[in-house]
């Protein structure tokens, strides 16, 4: 079993002048650490609008400066929101490829709706039309990454000509595939469609053995990849603080994990919001006491190996730390990542080779037979030449010189006009 690190960037109330700088500053310490210490992956979320509980809105530049301070961690978009309304399709092949390319082949491509009403209407997406949306916008922008040219897509919620997408990413055809999952119905998706299952819902390991059960035997007999390939992988996230001293830990974890689940609950669930004003931290400290969740990563060493045990035996490919909840320290968050890779990560890296060998052997002919559903890619599209503007103008014998705001085509309009003029009468 794997290990990640997730960040939402939380800032509770009341804000001082610094205090996001500071966060994004510590985060990436804390990214540095995990690298150093061996910790897999390293997960940013895409929210907008969502005060206190995200002021992570632009990931992949949190995550390109992530790669240039580590080595070997994964960056995972944990999730890129990818109905056209949020990102261009076009936009997120070219963003995932670059960082790809910066963090030589880093790179984990999450994907997702949103169902936040804050951010939903605020850039336009429909909500009972953002699973279509999300669909048709993840298998055209994996497309995207993978041919040259992409041939362009009359479709119902987004259309483009044919262009040739760059820069292509390291990983081919793309990087490994995830969607956010918060109930069996989109973890059963996920397995049909042969992306991973990140699966945000806090449950305790009897219940994830029946998500981790469903999902593969789901992969085994019902799978029609939406990519231009698979990932069989389900991922399950968990509160986290380890301390030599259990009590310490709870004091020092628990409260930031309450505060994630309740300001969850408030931007999707319970909550009324308005922009600016709402304190949701105040909201939290008055209210009645947040129902028990599992909290399988705070404790002493000796619990947490216990209860990731559990994940693991029931199969759960990577559990993924809420680390950064609340007003969580960064010493504390810092110190416990050291902890848990001196005195409980080993055992499972030294298990982790052999199960992952085993997994990959049983799942071979599950994985050819899916391959094999993925429709070629038809190179035989029309592609035409595209002509700039001057060049264009001039075959039609508009003349530039008379067009208002010329300048707006660029400085060395009168130079081009000119030039083409001249081979025309030669």
């Amino acid at each position: 079993m794997k290990f990640g690190i997730f960040y939402e960037h939380q800032i509770p109330r009341p804000w001082q002048r610094g205090d996001e700088h500071r966060l994004f500053k510590e985060a990436l310490e804390q990214v540095e650490l995990a690298d150093r210490l061996g910790i897999d992956y390293a997960w940013e979320v895409e929210h907008h609008f969502l005060e206190e509980y995200s002021h992570s809105s632009a990931p992949e530049v949190f995550l390109a400066a992530c790669s240039q301070r580590t080595k070997n961690i994964r960056l995972g978009h944990g999730i890129t929101l990818m109905p056209p309304g949020y990102n261009h399709p076009a936009r997120v092949a070219e963003r995932i490829a670059t960082l790809d390319l910066v963090s030589d082949g880093r790179v984990d491509w999450g994907t997702g709706e949103s169902s936040s009403r804050l951010e939903l209407e605020g850039f336009g997406v429909p909500y009972m039309q953002k699973r279509e949306m999300w669909e048709e916008a993840v298998r055209e922008t994996a497309k995207m990454l993978a041919m040259e040219p992409y041939p362009g897509y009359e479709g119902k919620y987004f259309s483009m000509p044919v262009r040739n997408i760059v820069p292509k990413p390291v990983q081919t055809p793309h990087p490994p595939l995830w969607i956010a999952c918060s109930n069996r119905d989109t973890i059963k998706l996920a397995a049909q469609l042969g992306i991973g299952a990140l699966t945000f819902a806090f449950v305790d390991p009897k219940e994830a053995r029946h998500w981790v059960d469903e999902y593969y035997e789901t992969f085994k007999q019902d799978c029609t990849p939406i990519g231009r390939t698979v990932n069989p992988n389900i991922a399950m996230v968990t509160g986290f603080m380890c301390h030599e001293d259990s009590e310490t830990a709870v004091a020092q974890g628990l409260e930031g994990f309450k505060f994630f689940g309740f300001a969850l609950a408030h931007y999707y669930i319970t909550g009324t919001h308005v922009p600016g004003r709402t304190n949701v931290w105040e909201k939290f400290q008055g209210s009645t006491p947040f129902p028990a969740v599992p909290t399988g990563g705070i404790g002493n060493p000796d619990e947490v190996r216990k209860n990731l045990a559990t994940f693991e035996d029931v199969g759960v490919d990577q559990t993924i730390f809420i680390q950064q909840g609340g007003r969580n320290r960064h010493e504390d968050i810092c110190s416990s990542l050291e902890l848990f890779a001196a005195r409980v990560m080993p055992e499972f890296k030294a298990r982790h080779d052999a199960r992952a060998r085993q997994k990959a052997e049983d799942l071979a002919p599950y994985v050819a037979k899916a391959m094999a559903k993925i429709p070629p890619l038809d190179p035989s599209a029309k592609i035409e030449e595209i002509e700039s503007y001057p060049v264009l103008m001039a075959r039609l014998g508009v003349d530039i010189s008379q067009l208002p705001n010329q300048r707006q085509m660029g400085p060395a309009t009168d130079v081009i006009s000119r030039a083409i003029r001249a081979s025309a009468e030669r």
